[in-house]
């Protein structure tokens, strides 16, 4: 199965430093146009994940979720989730660290497009 998010070293460290401040932690792929299109990490149940939000994976322990509409533009395309130093202008939990997480992007091969990992649609889930 191809994966539908994956995540680089150096962001995987930021989450590990992160979740031993804050516990459980959580993605969503943004398109707010305060904070532009930037993934943002939240602890567990701190933002309200339902039916117009899909999950596409887990990274490094978190889930992954993006909103229907935006995922109809991004469904042919391969995230990976990096950071880089800067301050981004959201409520994401890496912010006062002076980092921000971003999203690359590449497309699907047509081979890839047979093999892609599943994704959840319409589920809610309650905050903590």
């Amino acid at each position: 199965m191809i994966a539908r998010v994956k995540i680089t070293e150096a962001a995987k460290a930021i989450i590990d430093t992160l979740r031993e401040q804050h516990g459980e932690l959580m993605f969503h792929q943004s398109g707010g146009c305060c904070d532009g299109s930037s993934p943002m990490c939240f602890e567990k149940g701190e933002l309200m994940i339902n039916e117009t939000d899909v999950w596409l994976g887990n990274i490094h322990g978190c889930d992954f979720y993006m909103s229907n509409d935006q995922f109809e533009y991004w469904k042919h395309t391969q995230l990976t989730i990096d950071v880089v130093k800067g301050r981004g202008a959201s409520f994401s939990l890496e912010i006062p660290l002076g980092l921000r997480f971003v999203t690359k992007s590449r497309m699907y091969s047509e081979d890839e497009i047979k093999n892609l990992s599943p994704i959840h649609k319409g589920e809610v889930t309650q905050t903590i």
